[in-house]
């Protein structure tokens, strides 16, 4: 398998309502629904999806929460801006320079799932 096979990914996170955090991600990422039912949800912003699947948070369907995904763009000072005039974030949370070689940022949804926004440099 080469690299050039992968476009895109699409991750599915845990949702206890499917209505509710719609609105959290319009208001706080950007990303709106292209498609909606009680159970799912996809949003996009332009070539990125999210998909949103409820959980009953039960034993038999746990909520789980505690997912991660990464999100790369190729300049996150716009972005994370963007980000701090929504109120997603503060202002001292882009984290410059780290050992890994990337700038970064970092948020919790509604759902305790965590989205971080990275530059590679």
């Amino acid at each position: 398998m080469t690299q050039s096979n992968f476009r895109q990914i699409e991750p599915v996170l845990p949702s206890q309502d499917i209505q509710r955090d719609i609105k959290w991600y319009q208001k706080y990422t950007g990303f709106t629904p292209v498609h909606t039912d009680n159970m799912y949800a996809v949003l996009k912003r332009e070539n990125l999806s999210i998909h949103l699947q409820w959980h009953a948070d039960s034993e038999e369907d746990p909520l789980l929460g505690g997912s991660v995904i990464k999100i790369f763009v190729k300049d996150i000072l716009s972005i994370f801006q963007e980000f701090v005039e929504r109120g997603t974030i503060k202002p001292e949370k882009l984290r410059k320079n780290t050992p890994w070689k990337t700038h970064e940022f970092g948020f919790y949804d509604l759902n305790k799932n965590a989205i971080f926004v990275v530059q590679d440099i």
